[in-house]
């Protein structure tokens, strides 16, 4: 479902300079597959999303999303994904109902058929209790609900998540999870980047980490472990930075 292919970012600074956020990044997501995309802060896994999502353009390389190009027809590989931003990008005076059928309007959805999807997505997260209420006086676990609502009320085949489990506790952290894996195995391809190992270990299919804006590995669990000889993805992802050593003599000193 997605191809990426050489996918560079070249931005410019005024203390840095021209420098690569994403540096000749590929890899493929299938069908019915979560793809985990881990990296630290600043690794180039948001840039990354937002290419994905025709939000910016990639400064070389190429992305197919179903088989279209975000560079020849953004607006066709728009019609295809759904996008959850980390900062969730909600209208605070508008309610959950109100943004669906916004967002939904925009997708071209109307009438009959929308309301169905509008009910169908407030009942799939639980946000039925406070669906008109205002999305400013809601919890951050109920706006993330919202957020997530809004990335799936057109239904897309491709679902791109930049850590929808953030700063949330951990029963609407587990409910979300539940979500995700409920749109996997209903055939949905699925990238998703988080900070939380023991997260992406859980849910994910195959990961990719990046650092340095460059692709440091991708592949299952197996495959991570074979590559590092560590078994835990906190280890894995430490190993793959250069960062064990450092770990390790904190723990010693501890």
């Amino acid at each position: 479902m997605i191809q990426v292919s050489g996918l560079t970012k070249t931005f410019t600074d005024k203390k840095r300079g021209t420098f690569r956020a994403v540096d000749n990044v590929s890899f493929e997501v299938r069908d019915g597959e979560i793809f985990g995309l881990l990296g630290p802060n600043g690794a180039g896994k948001t840039t990354t999303l937002r290419m994905l999502a025709t939000v910016i353009r990639p400064t070389e390389g190429s992305i197919k999303v179903g088989g279209v190009d975000v560079r020849e027809d953004p607006a066709g590989v728009r019609r295809q994904i759904g996008f959850l931003s980390a900062d969730m990008g909600l209208y605070h005076r508008l309610t959950p109902r109100e943004t669906l059928m916004f967002f939904g309007e925009l997708n071209d959805i109307r009438g009959a058929e929308l309301k169905r999807r509008i009910s169908a997505a407030i009942e799939t997260l639980g946000i039925g209790k406070f669906a008109d209420t205002q999305v400013d006086k809601l919890s951050t676990g109920m706006r993330q609900k919202v957020a997530i609502a809004r990335t799936l009320v057109h239904d897309p085949p491709v679902l791109i998540l930049d850590e929808p489990t953030a700063g949330l506790d951990l029963p609407t952290a587990r409910a979300i999870e539940e979500f995700v894996l409920d749109a996997r195995r209903s055939g949905k391809c699925i990238v998703l980047s988080t900070h939380v190992m023991e997260e992406a270990e859980y849910l994910c299919d195959r990961i990719a980490v990046i650092h340095d804006g460059r692709l440091k590995i991708t592949g299952s669990m197996a495959d991570l472990r074979a590559a590092t000889g560590k078994s835990r993805l906190r280890e894995i992802f430490l190993t793959l930075l250069g960062l064990e050593s450092l770990e390790r003599r904190s723990a010693t000193n501890a």
